[in-house]
């Protein structure tokens, strides 16, 4: 027996009171919709929980998914996180008054500026992430494994047109 939910009102509205039009897609998007919004409610309750704000949480992830000594140029840092240089920039500067990141020359050039996490930094990631990842798999608790990979794989076919 398939539960209904509200988005399955809205959709047999939608087919009601226009049955000339195919609604198919809202039954798709209105759902990842949904789950979008409970995803970040999860997100920055886990980053609040840390004492991080979403955009500290993005910065000092990709530090920390670039490995050890987690570090990178500003311009890396740009292109993981898509934001502006002038907006990359403050956003340093206030990881570095936090104490999360410190800015060290390139040993092999020193006019190349890299970004460190440090300590503290290192553990309200990891402490972050540990947090999200609990709260994200209550959001799947509803599915089983092969369910998730299965949807994992359809969502990464419908985004690969807008990636590539």
């Amino acid at each position: 027996m398939t539960v209904e939910d509200e988005v399955d009102r809205i959709v047999e509205a939608w087919q009601r009171e226009r049955a000339d039009l195919d609604v198919t897609p809202l039954g798709v998007f209105s759902r990842i919709g949904r789950l979008a919004r409970h995803l970040d409610l999860a997100r920055r309750a886990a980053f609040t929980s840390r004492g991080l704000e979403v955009w500290e949480f993005d910065v000092l992830s990709a530090l920390r998914r670039a490995g050890e000594p987690y570090e990178l140029t500003p311009g890396r840092l740009l292109t993981q996180t898509l934001v502006s240089s002038g907006t990359m920039t403050n956003r340093i500067d206030r990881l570095v008054a936090h104490g999360l990141v410190v800015r060290a020359p390139a040993p092999e050039d020193r006019r190349v500026v890299l970004v460190r996490l440090t300590e503290e930094g290192l553990a309200a990631v990891d402490a972050a992430l540990e947090d999200l990842l609990r709260r994200e798999s209550k959001l799947l608790a509803a599915i089983d494994d092969e369910q998730s990979e299965e949807l994992s794989a359809i969502l990464r076919q419908l985004l690969t047109q807008f990636e590539h």
